[in-house]
């Protein structure tokens, strides 16, 4: 077994699609419409879904906006340097609601940013060896 995706319901798919490639660098791997069910599907990440797990972004066409709920907390994405990521993320347009800096209570190094559905990103500072 492995996991394949996460999908998270977004209220304008472009601004979303646009987000998460240009400010975030995933790439669009697949898009498809469903017009008997007014919605799409778009899955986005870092490599092809053969070899990684990606997000599903789901834009229903008679939905603008959702709310969050208080269950689901964020996504977490690995990288070299996060306090380089979130300049580059500001450089790009993306909001960066928890600067970087060592987690509370602990040592890892994490900062949040925000894409334009409210959806919080963590960013984990990838451990040397």
């Amino acid at each position: 077994m492995r996991l394949l995706h996460t999908m998270i319901r977004v209220g304008d798919l472009d601004r979303s699609i646009s987000f998460y490639t240009q400010v975030l660098g995933m790439k669009l791997l697949r898009k498809s419409d469903y017009p008997s069910g007014r919605f799409t599907n778009a899955f986005v990440g870092y490599d092809d879904e053969s070899k990684t797990a990606v997000l599903e972004l789901t834009h229903n066409w008679d939905t603008k906006s959702y709310d969050h709920g208080a269950a689901f907390g964020h996504v977490a994405v690995e990288v070299e340097d996060v306090y380089k990521t979130c300049d580059e993320v500001r450089k790009r347009g993306g909001k960066v609601v928890r600067e970087a800096g060592p987690m509370k209570h602990g040592t890892t190094v994490i900062a949040f940013v925000e894409d334009p559905d409210g959806y919080k990103i963590e960013f984990v500072q990838r451990r040397a060896g």
